[in-house]
Parts: C-alpha cells; sequence; structure tokens
C-alpha cells in the first residue's frame, strides 16, 4: 500500500502536463450522528477536503448564521482601516452594534439633511417669516396664500385679491396673495412649511454638525478594524460549518459527506479516519464530476496569481493550466504595447521601492515581480526599437541609438520599420497559438482530438504566410499551390477528426473556424498599433514641450512644457495600462484559450477549513 501512494505521488510531481492543477480524488466520509461534530472539527483542522454538499443545507440555525454574517459584514465595510489609529478596546460583542448604531444615526441624519434642503430650496424664494403668523391670520378669517407664478403670461389676480411680489426667477415670480374670501388662482400654490427659514437653516446646521460627529465615531472606530475583520471571520466559519453539517446525508444512525481531495494528500486523510474511527471511500473521478482547481505553480510563475484574481479566472480542472505560458506571453505583449524602455527603467524603479516596502506581505511581492518581469522586457524592446521617453530617433544620444536593431528600425525607413514590427507580431501570434495547439497534441495523443490539432498546427502556420502575404506583401518561400494546398490538408485532418469523434457541429463550423484561426493572427497586429499610438502620443507632447519653450519664453514656457512632459506621459501610461488589460490580457484568454480549449470554467479548491487560521494550500 505504501509503495502504491508513493509510486501515485510520484505521477502526480512527475506528469509535467499537469504539474500545476494538482489531480483530485472522490472522497466519501462515514460517521455516527455522535460523532458528527467531532468528526467536522477535525476535519476542518485538517484542511484538505473540498465539500460537496450531499443535499441543500438549511435550517433556522444556518439561517440565523447567515443573517449574522449579514451584519457583522456591514459593520466591517464601514470601517475604514488606519493603522494608526489606536483600538478603542471595545470588545468583539459589542463592536458591530455599536457600529450599526453609528450606521442607523449616519441613515437618519443624511435623510434629515436632505429633506431640510429640500424644504429650504421650496421656501427659500419667500424669505423669511413665520408660517404660524400666517396660520394665524387664516383662521381669523383673514386668506394668506403663498403661489409661484409663470414669469410670463402672468394670470391676473381676481377680484378682492391683493398680490405681492417677493422675489423673481429666471422662469418664474414667487408671491404672496390675500384675500378676504376663500380664493384659488390659476397656478402652482406652495404649501406652508412647518418653520421658517432661519429655524430650517438652523436644524440643517445642527444635523450636519451631528453627522460630522457620527462620521468622526467611525474613524475613532478605525483602529478596531482588526477586530471587525476577525469577527466576520468567525462568522462566515459559522456559516461555513453549518452548511457543512446541514448538507451532509443521513442513513439511520449514519451521517456521510462527500467532496474531493488532493490526491497527494490521501495519506494525512487515512491517517485521521484510522485514528478517529470514520469509514472512508476513496475513488477516482468521474466525467461526470466536477471536481475544484488546486492550482500549484513553481514560484517563477506564481506573479501570475495576481492578474488571474483580478480578471477571475481558472481553468477548469480537466483544461490545461496556461499560468506558465500567460505570463511568459503577458511579458512579452506588455513590452510591446507600453513599448519604451524610458518607461521601463522607471517602473523597475517604482517596483523595487515597493517590492521593498512591503518586504514580507506575499501579495504585494507577486505584483512587483510581475511588475519588474513586464517593465525589463520593455527595457529591452524599448532598447531594440530605440524608443525612449517617446523621443525621436535620430535626437537620441548615439550610444542609445546603438543599442537598437537596425532590422527593427528598419535602418531608419519609417515604412521598412513599420513592416518589420508587424511581421514580428504576426509571428509571435503564430508561435502563441500553435503552443495551445502542440500541448494539446501531447496531453491528447492517445485521441483523435490529437489528429485534429495537428490539422490546426498546418492550417496555422500556413495561414500565417497568407497574412504575411495579403497585409505585408511577404511572399511566402514556396508557390500558393503548394500553401493552399497546405490549408486543405490541415483543413481535412481536422476534418477527420471531428467525423471520427462525431462532433457534427464543427464538422458544420469548420470553414468558419479556419476563417478564426486567420483571423486570429491577425489580430497581433494591435501589438504593434498599441505600441506605435503610445509612442506617437509621447512624441507629440514633447514636441509640445519643446515647442512652448521656443515660443513662450522660459517662464511661461517652462511651466507649459513642464505640463506637456508630466500630464502628456502620465496619460500616455494610463492609457498604456489600459491597453495591457484590454490587448494583453485579451490575446491570452481569449485567442490564445480558445485554441487551447482553455474555457476558464474552473472552481476554485476551498477546504472545509477555520478562515482564521486557513492557509492556502499550493497557491
Amino acid at each position: 500500500m505504501d509503495l502504491e501512494k508513493q509510486s501515485i505521488r510520484a505521477d502526480s510531481r512527475n506528469s509535467w502536463l499537469n504539474i500545476m492543477i494538482v489531480k483530485m480524488k472522490k472522497l466519501t466520509l462515514l460517521c455516527t450522528r455522535a460523532q458528527q461534530e467531532q468528526t467536522l472539527d477535525k476535519l476542518r483542522d485538517l484542511q484538505v477536503v473540498h465539500v460537496e454538499h450531499v443535499q441543500a443545507p438549511d435550517g433556522a440555525d444556518l439561517e440565523k448564521a447567515r443573517n449574522h454574517l449579514l451584519y457583522v459584514q456591514r459593520a466591517q465595510e464601514v470601517l475604514a482601516a488606519h493603522p494608526d489609529t489606536e483600538p478603542t478596546g471595545t470588545g468583539p460583542d459589542e463592536l458591530a452594534d455599536k457600529v450599526w448604531a453609528l450606521i442607523h444615526r449616519e441613515k437618519e441624519l443624511k435623510e434629515s439633511i436632505q429633506a431640510l434642503e429640500h424644504e429650504h430650496a421650496r421656501i427659500a424664494p419667500f424669505g423669511e417669516f413665520d408660517p404660524r403668523a400666517i396660520q394665524k391670520l387664516n383662521e381669523e378669517g383673514l386668506f394668506v396664500k403663498l403661489y409661484e407664478l409663470p414669469a410670463k403670461n402672468t394670470p391676473e389676480a381676481p377680484d378682492g385679491v391683493a398680490i405681492t411680489e417677493i422675489s423673481r426667477g429666471k422662469y418664474d415670480t414667487y408671491v404672496l396673495a390675500v384675500s378676504k374670501n376663500d380664493f384659488t388662482l390659476p397656478a402652482h400654490e406652495v404649501r406652508l412649511p412647518d418653520r421658517s427659514l432661519s429655524r430650517i437653516e438652523h436644524h440643517l446646521e445642527k444635523n450636519k454638525k451631528a453627522l460630522e460627529e457620527t462620521e468622526a465615531q467611525f474613524q475613532k472606530y478605525a483602529g478596531d478594524k482588526k477586530i471587525a475583520d476577525e469577527i466576520v471571520a468567525k462568522a462566515e466559519d459559522a456559516v461555513r460549518y453549518l452548511e457543512v453539517r446541514q448538507g451532509m446525508g443521513t442513513d439511520s444512525a449514519v451521517t456521510y459527506l462527500q467532496g474531493f481531495y488532493p490526491i497527494d494528500r490521501e495519506a494525512d486523510l487515512v491517517a485521521a479516519a484510522e485514528e478517529n474511527g470514520w469509514g472512508y471511500q476513496f475513488e477516482e473521478t468521474s466525467d461526470d464530476d466536477m471536481p475544484p482547481t488546486l492550482l500549484r505553480n513553481p514560484k517563477w510563475v506564481n506573479p501570475i496569481k495576481p492578474v488571474f484574481q483580478m480578471i477571475g479566472v481558472l481553468p477548469g480542472y480537466r483544461e490545461l493550466d496556461v499560468s506558465a505560458v500567460f505570463l511568459i506571453f503577458l511579458s512579452i505583449f506588455y513590452a510591446f504595447l507600453i513599448g519604451d524602455a524610458g518607461y521601463g527603467f522607471m517602473f523597475v524603479a517604482i517596483s523595487l521601492f515597493f517590492k521593498a516596502k512591503y518586504k514580507g506581505n506575499e501579495k504585494a511581492q507577486y505584483i512587483m515581480n510581475l511588475l519588474i518581469l513586464m517593465s525589463s522586457c520593455t527595457i529591452v524592446w524599448g532598447m531594440l526599437t530605440g524608443v525612449y521617453f517617446g523621443i525621436s530617433f535620430d535626437a537620441l544620444p548615439a550610444p542609445l541609438r546603438s543599442l537598437s536593431s537596425g532590422w527593427l528600425i528598419g535602418h531608419g525607413d519609417p515604412e521598412v520599420a513599420k513592416t518589420n514590427v508587424m511581421h514580428v507580431c504576426f509571428t509571435l501570434g503564430a508561435v502563441h497559438l500553435s503552443i495551445a495547439h502542440l500541448w494539446n497534441f501531447i496531453k491528447k495523443i492517445n485521441t483523435w482530438e490529437a489528429l485534429a490539432n495537428i490539422g490546426w498546427l498546418i492550417c496555422t502556420w500556413m495561414l500565417y504566410f497568407v497574412v504575411l502575404q495579403m497585409v505585408l506583401d511577404i511572399q511566402p518561400p514556396f508557390s500558393a499551390n503548394f500553401l493552399w494546398g497546405g490549408v486543405g490538408i490541415g483543413a481535412g485532418l481536422v476534418f477527420i477528426a471531428l467525423l471520427l469523434q462525431k462532433e457534427i457541429l464543427g464538422v458544420i463550423t469548420l470553414a468558419l473556424d479556419i476563417i478564426s484561426n486567420f483571423v486570429d493572427i491577425i489580430s497581433y497586429v494591435r501589438l504593434y498599433a498599441v505600441g506605435a499610438a503610445s509612442f506617437a502620443i509621447a512624441n507629440a507632447f514633447n514636441e509640445m514641450a519643446v515647442n512652448a519653450l521656443g515660443e513662450k519664453g522660459i517662464l511661461i514656457g517652462g511651466l507649459i512644457a513642464t505640463l506637456c512632459i508630466f500630464g502628456g506621459h502620465a496619460l500616455n501610461i494610463a492609457l498604456g495600462a489600459m491597453g495591457i488589460l484590454v490587448h494583453g490580457i485579451r490575446l491570452n484568454t481569449l485567442e490564445f484559450s480558445s485554441h487551447a480549449g482553455v474555457q476558464w470554467a474552473g472552481e476554485k479548491f476551498n477546504p472545509f477549513s477555520r478562515k482564521e487560521t486557513s492557509t492556502q494550500q499550493g497557491g
């Protein structure tokens, strides 16, 4: 048995195709009803089982726990963290209640202020008066009313009604109408306020001051943010615990749960089961199962984690883990899209500063390492293309010009340089998509899908030469018959594989898929387009700065030039960051992933554990 386990672990470690997606097995764990609480506590400490509910969890205790979680989460949300604020010493049980009292107080004050401001705006055109005096006159038989009359086409006052204008606006006239008899004017009558304008202003000021004091109370509790986080963690633990308990199956005196666990933790489960007297059954996952995805990346791949978390994607359990390819090509795309060695040096310096500042913060280290890697690629590409802060190539110092690639800069001819850089983009696209099909071919070597991927590899490279010919007028190194024959052979292999797999829909859409393959290769030209636009923007602001210095003098011109340099390059950097999100990530998550068959349908491995003590397993 031990030798078998060791073999399984070795196979899991040595499978380079799935080395980053940990293999899962299915668990059914049985215990007596009397053992249920103890079993769940032990299992939670073990942190190894991703629980799948046998039945939908419900019950009064669970509903109460969920409501409590919402309660404390709201209290947590309103507390901004300020490390320099001292904790108030309020106990965990009191903190949420006190914060909620402030939340209610803040809500009441804001609603009151809004109502008072509306009332103030309504009455202000009539100036200061005492509503009680008007009410008294009405009671004594003298009818006094407030009206809002249109400035144009003002209706005439009926006989016996005296009208006094109080104020006039652009479209309306505000009047006081008085009569000994009851009357109605064909205009909007303004309801009498409950209090005078000065009293409204007094209450408005009082409520605003109270709101400021309430907000100051929130700031006072900012030092308790850590306690609030712990309260929420415990509440989340309580909900998760009850969901697992209520989701267990029952059969007579036995209760059981099901879930998935990483294959290399099987020995831990066996030891715990034997120690606690649990019954258990281990099964291989079937095609009907939907195991969670647990990524265990080598350290050099870990910087891609924040990107996956930011865009909220995760490969499915049976899909390829493209983390390494994603990281490598995102760094290359970043270099093309930013394209400026000057920016690259600046980003590396900033990243190194924050890397030192947040030493010990694992997430921050991943982000900084990613920025350093991508910015280093940007430096290399910027040097090869001779781009530094958007400065024209001819204006660069000779040592910097000497670092550039004569072929990439077209030996001084901008049109040739444009063609050559686009050539690199298309080649990069063909390589990127080929990696997807080659990877799929190796993974599915014993299936007909491997034949389809060989077909797509042939199509991709034949279509690559078609793109070069059509877009850049670069003739392929072989005849047109060979080129289109290659496309036909590739399409034929895909067609045969689809028929053998009985993928009728794939057969019907094959022609469209080939066109889509062609379009996908062309889409990599966006790397050139965005990079060229970035240089053009930076260069334009540089020229504006130089012109301002020449035309406006040292003082005024220097100020304008400074604004152009800093404002223009800041704008350019912001646009570059958007370009990374829109184009760099898209080429990985859509174009490449569609060819690799990655649909990002993964569910994150979330072992049953205590939140406040749980550790992320394997990343």
